[in-house]
């Protein structure tokens, strides 16, 4: 469908792969290079994140929480797609 088109088209302008989960969730399983931001210091990090200057796929267990970090994400002026569970993310990639 059209949302991993939109992945691939993030994928070749060098997103940033952010995980929203709780770090001990991270921990547990990740895809490799992405970045950990659990959903509630993702408000405290925008500074950081648009220092990348880099598109962002938000990503979690079930797709629930970074739908909310993609929402919060294009508030502040950031390109953001939903990439949804990791694991099926990682398939995309």
């Amino acid at each position: 469908g059209s949302k991993s088109e939109n992945i691939n088209e993030f994928i070749e302008k060098g997103a940033i792969i952010i995980d929203v989960r709780r770090v001990g969730e991270f921990q547990g399983g990740h895809i490799k290079g992405s970045k950990n931001i659990p959903l509630n210091t993702i408000e405290s990090k925008i500074n950081e994140i648009k220092k990348t200057n880099k598109p962002v796929i938000a990503c979690c267990a079930s797709g629930m929480r970074s739908a909310q970090a993609t929402s919060i994400l294009k508030q502040n002026g950031i390109e953001a797609i939903n990439g949804g569970g990791w694991s099926s993310l990682q398939n995309k990639l």
